[in-house]
């Protein structure tokens, strides 16, 4: 099929000043940028007044296993996102050895929610993918395999340091898994089972995604009190490792930790000139989210959620974790310190016992529950197997126009897909349009366009994608510069943005005229040789 857009303003996404032209769509590529006779066509989209650009990249996303259950994700479609990047903040679905599916289902239904109607004995990396890619996908999808998951298949969910035969199967692991086709390797340091480990062990690991030329994103050790020290972590393991870093959702937490944010920039500025490959994304809000289960401190956690179970139903385990969180441990982001118990919210639980606390924050469910806060938390932790999401607001906008400029940034989302999320999962990429290019003028719309396609695309090896090329697949969006913004709140997040008129994905017309088409025009994309 022959597909025409004609008399849009073209931003090509390689940062260059924006220009008007066709751009002609034969099956899955774009054959040619110019002008065109309408006669050779099959479909002709008109694109007069609005611009033209390529799709959107997602580098942080959280879809992993609603992508097996509703393939379509049209929450991510309508926002003009055509690729995505799975496996984030190092636990995630693969791997995923059968003797500890049950634990680990708990452990991230936090981050990506709880199913039945899907088999989780798939085992590795390479069957997972396999899964998205017999029911097929709405969008590109593509995937980095977590830390967490390779720790937890060659050492457990024990709550200690890895011997260094365990490293080296941790590296046995990485390399099968890269093998299989992951873009390079996540972490989240503040995550359960990766917070147990020390940096060695995640520079011999990161040393053989190097030899796959992959990328090492990372949730950072700390977002909050000890964030450079937590950066110079991050940069000795690219020093010792080779590897590419790619910090996720770069920020600060914390009215006391505000001060920091320069120096953190310049440590960027330090590594660059060391040679080290340094990128990050951002979502363009001054909260964030996650599941409610990381305001514990890390000990609670150790062995996985049933050990954590057990621990929130003891009287003392309880008194200790309240000391902790009240007192903090040196290294430890503590999210009730940086945050507040009025500023965390719950935005998602797994029964309908709790559903009246979501939108609450945790001063209110300790009313609403007739306890302390604290223990009226652990007993929605405990009564929801730790299946519970949050909001916590932390920063200014000012910072977030600060990053938001920097060389290194691309745009991501971070968006949780359950219950009632933080509004980026629906509108992050509008945003920056409506709010940052049009109202604030804060980017040039080429500018804006260069960080959410090419610019992502760079830094986690994405070929022949993110920009408008010939023979390039035809990931293309029409969007209406005048119209376009988010539309959701905190208080109403599930709003679908304004604006983005067309979506084409490898050449097939999925959103036309605001309305989606239920097309599976998605694929699956591996790093490996011939295939991305």
């Amino acid at each position: 099929m022959k597909i025409l857009i004609e008399n849009g303003m073209i931003v090509d996404g390689h940062g260059g000043t924006p220009f008007k032209g066709d751009i002609l769509i034969e099956n899955k590529i774009i054959k040619d940028i110019g002008s065109f006779e309408k006669e050779s066509v099959d479909k002709i989209i008109d694109a007069n007044g609005k611009i033209v650009c390529p799709g959107f990249i997602d580098t942080h996303s959280h879809s992993d296993l609603m992508i097996l259950v509703n393939p379509y994700n049209e929450i991510k479609i309508r926002q003009g996102i055509t690729t995505e990047v799975l496996g984030q903040d190092g636990i995630s679905m693969a791997p995923l050895p059968k003797k500890y599916i049950s634990s680990w289902r708990k452990n991230i239904a936090g981050l990506d929610g709880e199913s039945d109607e899907i088999d989780w004995e798939y085992e590795t990396t390479d069957n997972y993918l396999k899964m998205m890619e017999k029911n097929g996908v709405g969008l590109n999808e593509s995937y980095l395999v977590p830390h967490g998951n390779i720790r937890m298949e060659a050492m457990g969910l024990d709550g200690r340091a890895a011997t260094d035969e365990e490293i080296e199967r941790m590296c046995e692991i990485t390399k099968r898994e890269m093998e299989a086709g992951a873009l390079g390797l996540s972490t989240g340091l503040i995550y359960i089972p990766c917070a147990y480990s020390e940096t060695k062990e995640i520079i011999e690991m990161c040393k053989v995604v190097a030899q796959f030329d992959g990328v090492f994103v990372i949730h950072q050790r700390s977002e909050a009190d000890t964030i450079v020290n937590s950066m110079r972590e991050v940069i000795e393991i690219g020093k010792k490792s080779g590897v590419k870093i790619h910090f996720s959702h770069f920020k600060v937490c914390g009215k006391n930790n505000w001060q920091y944010l320069d120096e953190m920039l310049n440590l960027l500025e330090e590594a660059k000139s060391e040679g080290i490959e340094v990128s990050f994304d951002q979502y363009p809000y001054a909260a964030g989210s996650t599941m409610l289960g990381v305001i514990l401190p890390p000990w609670a956690h150790a062995g996985g959620t049933d050990e954590l179970m057990k621990r929130l139903a003891n009287s003392e385990d309880r008194k200790k974790m309240i000391f902790d969180m009240e007192n903090g441990i040196l290294g430890w982001d503590n999210f009730v310190e940086f945050a507040g118990l009025d500023q965390i919210f719950v935005t998602s639980v797994k029964t309908s016992k709790n559903s009246d606390l979501i939108g609450k924050n945790i001063l209110e469910i300790g009313s609403i529950r007739g306890k302390d806060p604290y223990n009226a938390t652990f007993d929605l932790l405990l009564e929801e197997e730790n299946a519970v999401g949050m909001v916590d607001f932390y920063g200014l906008e000012e910072h977030v126009i600060k990053i938001l400029k920097r060389p290194e940034q691309n745009v991501c989302t971070d968006g949780l897909l359950t219950g009632k999320p933080h509004p980026r999962a629906y509108g992050s990429f509008p945003r920056i349009l409506g709010r940052y290019v049009r109202d604030k003028k804060i980017l040039a719309i080429e500018e804006a366009i260069f960080k959410m396609t090419k610019k992502a695309a760079l830094s986690f090896g994405i070929k022949n994608r993110g920009v408008l090329e010939k023979n390039y697949f035809a990931d293309i969006l029409v969007v209406d510069m005048e119209k376009v913004i988010d539309k959701g709140t905190y208080v109403d997040p599930i709003q679908y943005p304004e604006g983005i008129d067309y979506v084409v994905i490898n050449g097939e017309i999925v959103l036309e005229n605001g309305k989606y088409n239920k097309i599976l025009a998605g694929q699956v994309l591996r790093k490996r040789e011939g295939e991305l």
